[in-house]
């Protein structure tokens, strides 16, 4: 996932690909699609990786109870020791198995939650470390936004909007609980940027 939050190449064009409303349109009709695909939300768990994918989970949890009239569990899962992709220190967390996440995985159907599906190394992570808190009945995955480019076999069960990206382009993702206001944006790079 390449989020403008992280820093990296200077981007001289920005547009909004979704705003507010977009945003919730889109959230409502994922909760719709997941409560129809599995027949209710009996046995299943929404699982948030973290960040703004436990964001995203909770809005989602929200829709589900109103549709439903019962509310759904919500974990929250630390991928950082995980990662394939990205140095992490000793220090780093590896997920807490055990506790609440161990109890609300085992033999549930889970569907795990993020904002951006990108190489798919992300969730190829979060399926590792869902595995160590427990074995699940199943796993579904729901992004808010998939911008292709996927270096593994993963395919998301429900999407809020494709957008076809360049390798060179990114994908910020704000989310009113920690950005201050929702809007999905493509940033594109200067030209001189790409040919460095």
């Amino acid at each position: 996932m390449q989020l403008s939050h992280e820093g990296g190449v200077d981007m001289s064009d920005s547009r909004v690909i979704m705003d507010e409303s977009a945003m919730r349109r889109a959230l409502t009709r994922i909760a719709h699609e997941m409560v129809e695909k599995n027949k209710g939300i009996q046995g299943c768990v929404l699982i948030g990786i973290r960040t703004r994918g436990i964001y995203i989970a909770h809005r989602l949890a929200e829709r589900i109870l109103d549709i439903e009239g019962h509310p759904i569990s919500v974990g929250e899962l630390d991928i950082t020791g995980y990662r394939d992709d990205r140095p992490y220190s000793e220090e780093d967390i590896r997920v807490i198995p055990g506790g609440e996440l161990s109890l609300l995985v085992k033999d549930k159907r889970i569907i795990l939650v993020d904002d951006v599906l990108y190489t798919g190394r992300t969730i190829r992570a979060a399926l590792d470390a869902l595995m160590d808190c427990g074995r699940p009945q199943s796993i579904q995955l729901a992004v808010l936004v998939d911008r292709g480019h996927r270096e593994l076999p993963i395919r998301p069960d429900y999407v809020g909007k494709n957008v076809p990206t360049s390798r060179h382009e990114q994908i910020d993702v704000s989310l009113s609980e920690i950005d201050d206001n929702d809007c999905v944006m493509i940033l594109h790079p200067r030209e001189a940027e790409i040919g460095r």
